[in-house]
């Protein structure tokens, strides 16, 4: 069987079986292709241990558009891909390399950017309330730092799918799984203030002002995307003057840290920001843990 029928078949089997979303099988099916990208009209038998060292050479070289090379944090990206479908080639019976001799290569962990009241404050005072552009980025950058959504979440939010009187609704995140989000009645103060000024019947939560008004029913048109959004965080981060880099994730961090240092549980953080691991919840203990200012205060530079 050639590589490229059985990369097919596992695109049919993640949408029609693990109801994965298309941007989720779009993003397998080009870390996929760049295997054939790089060894050509090849057999699934082909693909040996000697075969994937070779294109991991290929991908640590390969430019970007913004970069002479991959982040290796993009490879591993590939090659986790690569290793789903090696495994379902093995569960479908056909002769392929064990996913377990792929390793990833190491990566740094994240560096945690998060916003102080302060500085958030200073975000959202940017926003101009006499115009309805304003009032609605105010409300989203309210949202954000309430909720803890994934800018991708919050730009597929409809009208009816929050609850602005139980501060409270239901969002479907990655891997097609649905979590509770709640909302501070600061934030929903002002997407009410917005919606109020709303003179369009259109279903997205939040639409763009700029650009053609051609008629779509479905109101799709009009939904703000992902990359308005980080414009706009990065723009008023520029006025308000905070020199770190600024985005809609910066947002989701601040969230989950204010929680954090407030006193919150690791595990009831991890369900509120939809994590399958707790371990990618703990990038934000090493910045939040009491514990370790009150010894520092006890213990360092103490007076005789």
């Amino acid at each position: 069987m050639s590589y490229e029928e059985a990369v097919n078949q596992f695109l049919e089997y993640l949408e029609l079986e693990q109801n994965r979303s298309q941007k989720t099988i779009a993003n397998y099916s080009h870390y996929l292709m760049r295997l054939n990208d790089f060894a050509g009209d090849i057999k699934l038998a082909d693909i040996d241990a000697e075969l994937i060292r070779k294109w991991r050479l290929w991908l640590n070289r390969l430019g970007t558009n913004t970069s002479d090379e991959l982040s290796k944090t993009t490879q591993n990206y590939h090659l986790i891909a690569l290793r789903s479908f090696l495994r379902f080639c093995i569960k479908r019976g056909y002769t392929a390399l064990a996913a377990d001799q792929i390793e990833l290569a190491r990566t740094k962990r994240p560096q945690v950017t998060f916003l102080t009241p302060e500085e958030l404050q200073r975000l959202a005072s940017q926003t101009d309330l006499s115009t309805p552009v304003g009032l609605r980025d105010r409300a989203i950058i309210e949202l954000l730092f309430s909720s803890g959504l994934r800018v991708s979440e919050l730009v597929g939010l409809d009208r009816d799918h929050i609850n602005l009187k139980r501060r409270e609704f239901m969002v479907r995140g990655k891997g097609q799984k649905d979590r509770p989000i709640f909302i501070s009645e600061e934030a929903a103060n002002w997407i009410s203030q917005y919606l109020d000024k709303r003179q369009d019947n259109t279903k997205p939560l939040f639409i763009r002002y700029s650009g053609s008004k051609k008629v779509d029913l479905s109101g799709n048109y009009h939904r703000l995307t992902a990359r308005s959004i980080q414009r706009m965080i990065a723009r008023y981060a520029r006025l308000a003057g905070i020199t770190k880099h600024v985005s809609p994730h910066t947002l989701r961090h601040s969230f989950a840290t204010d929680l954090l240092m407030n006193g919150a549980a690791l595990r009831s953080v991890q369900a509120m920001l939809g994590h399958s691991n707790i371990a990618t919840t703990q990038i934000y203990t090493h910045v939040t843990d009491p514990h370790l200012k009150q010894v520092h205060e006890q213990f360092h530079n103490r007076k005789k």
